[in-house]
């Protein structure tokens, strides 16, 4: 059995062999490559990253869900959702949503889906997501279902022939568990 999570608007499952031009097309987005190295962005990376993602979907136990964002009323992938399961019940989380369907909401309805997946199924403690500082987009998503600032830390990655910062917002099962 695939695993899938349902929304009003999405499904979010596991990703296939299909999705590999669609997940293609998404990183390959001059606006969704700004803030990613090139080498992240080349089409032979996205081809790398969905046979990934499908050889995790079939680990056990499974502590990797990168999974596709699907509209429901189009039944076209546009995007991608994941939630990474590390140590000491802490995750890592995060999301890319294709240039149309951003500023639609979709992104946080599929995002405030896999905290809820985080915190009821998994039992997790803390979900945290890192972020190029200049993303505001990214940090205004993850304040929405209440993640706040923990960390910035400055010139921390290179590409494009430059230093940028990044920046952890977390929030913890309590904290979640008394907003929903």
């Amino acid at each position: 059995m695939h695993f899938f999570i349902e929304t009003p608007r999405l499904i979010l499952r596991d990703f296939i062999a299909d999705d590999l031009a669609a997940y293609t097309a998404l990183s390959q987005n001059e606006k969704y490559q700004r803030f990613y190295s090139e080498v992240d962005c080349s089409s032979s990376k996205a081809t790398q990253l969905v046979g990934l993602f499908i050889e995790q979907a079939a680990e056990t136990p499974r502590n990797k869900f990168q999974l596709a964002m699907i509209d429901k009323t189009s039944q076209q992938l546009i995007g991608t959702a994941g939630l990474r399961v590390e140590a000491d019940q802490q995750a890592s989380i995060g999301c890319g949503i294709a240039r149309a369907y951003q500023g639609a909401g979709h992104a946080a309805e599929a995002m405030c889906a896999l905290v809820a997946y985080g915190f009821k199924q998994q039992n997790l403690h803390r979900i945290y997501a890192e972020t190029i500082a200049n993303n505001k987009a990214a940090i205004a998503l993850c304040t929405q279902f209440g993640m706040r600032e923990e960390a910035r830390f400055l010139e921390h990655r290179y590409f494009k022939n430059k230093w940028w910062d990044t920046v952890i917002l977390a929030i913890l099962k309590s904290e979640w568990q008394a907003n929903y």
